[in-house]
């Protein structure tokens, strides 16, 4: 049974995901947290010591079920390292369009990632955010879905799916950084105005299927034949 600790927390949590989503993350108070969540503010901030710490604590909660998405993918039986890969290219998306504010919470933390790992612009981050206990367990534990997709990349070079030669960390974080643009780019090549003909419905199988023959390798460049000119 869940504790009533848990239970606040939980309550506190989906009131702060309803507000981000509906008012934004600048818009929302914690009066209004407390409000939706239908506890006292004094008990809000019992539990989170600011809205920094609350979003941070919604941040760990968005990783940990980012992460639930690669495990299901990586227990899945059946499948070799690149059916896996494939899979995460339908289910990473699908998981940003479900659950938009925890997505947008994960990408905001890797923004965050580069200023905290510059000394120069570490100073710029909210003090408040460094000195969440949500953050800091954050810093130990945001590369967890990424190591299970190195894992999926190293099944595949070992089960003869993906081409042997490739380094699975460096492939892995390429990939993933394809199918962060991919999922923004659904945006602008939804918008009907655009002059450019493609549509997420057919995007999705070309890009699936480019990212599958550079992982098999069956992408190769072709040396154009030399064409011998006469004069005469």
């Amino acid at each position: 049974m869940p504790s009533e600790k848990t239970n606040k927390e939980k309550l506190i949590l989906d009131a702060a995901v309803s507000l981000f989503t509906s008012k934004g993350f600048v818009a929302t108070r914690m009066e209004d947290v407390a409000k939706t969540a239908g506890i006292s503010k004094g008990l809000t901030y019992f539990y989170y010591k600011n809205k920094e710490d609350l979003f941070m604590a919604l941040t760990k909660k968005a990783f940990d079920q980012f992460k639930d998405e690669f495990r299901d993918v990586y227990r899945s039986k059946g499948k070799n390292g690149l059916e896996m890969i494939s899979e995460l290219v339908v289910r990473i998306p699908a998981f940003a369009k479900e659950n938009q504010v925890y997505y947008d919470s994960i990408l905001n933390f890797l923004d965050l990632m580069k200023k905290y790992n510059n000394p120069e612009t570490r100073e710029q981050i909210d003090p408040k955010t460094l000195a969440s206990d949500h953050f800091q367990k954050l810093l130990e534990i945001h590369h967890e879905p990424a190591k299970l997709g190195v894992m999926m990349i190293s099944q595949g070079i070992k089960d003869g799916s993906i081409r042997p030669e490739l380094q699975p960390e460096i492939t892995f974080y390429t990939i993933w950084s394809m199918i962060i643009g991919y999922e923004k780019m659904m945006g602008p090549i939804d918008y009907e105005g655009k002059e450019i003909k493609i549509t997420p419905s057919n995007w999705q199988p070309g890009f699936l299927k480019l990212l599958q023959d550079m992982l098999k390798g069956t992408i190769q460049a072709v040396k154009p034949s030399t064409v011998q000119g006469s004069l005469f």
